[in-house]
């Protein structure tokens, strides 16, 4: 076998060699399955772990709550392109933010985002 059999080999998707159904199993997955909305949500829930500068303020604010300044300073980025990627976060539901004065404070929405960033460093990890 040369290079380029294995080339084809690595990128084939194996399929069956006949069509069958199986009736039982699908009718029990339909019934288990969320509503396509609810599946529309999840997929774009899960867009906004798609950008690594998302990541990195998660990341952050897994450790302490801060203010846009604090953070901007850590990343080494300007405060408006933190306070457009902390304005995405928040109306997903992922961070929140408390003011105190003047200065505004974000955090964590929850323990989950700390679970889902902690398992997905577990998975590439392995």
């Amino acid at each position: 076998m040369d290079l380029e059999d294995n080339k084809k080999m690595d990128t084939e998707i194996d399929q069956c060699d006949f069509i069958c159904v199986h009736e039982s199993i699908v009718n029990q997955v339909i019934k288990a399955m969320p509503k396509d909305q609810e599946l529309i949500d999840l997929a774009d829930f899960f867009k906004i772990f798609g950008d690594a500068t998302r990541i990195r303020i998660l990341y952050v604010l897994s450790q302490s709550e801060m203010c846009v300044c604090d953070i901007a300073n850590l990343l080494k980025m300007g405060q408006s392109a933190i306070s457009h990627q902390l304005r995405i976060l928040k109306q997903m539901r992922l961070v929140k933010n408390r003011r105190d004065g003047k200065t505004v404070f974000y955090s964590l929405a929850d323990g989950h985002i700390e679970t889902i960033l902690a398992q997905g460093m577990e998975h590439i990890s392995e």
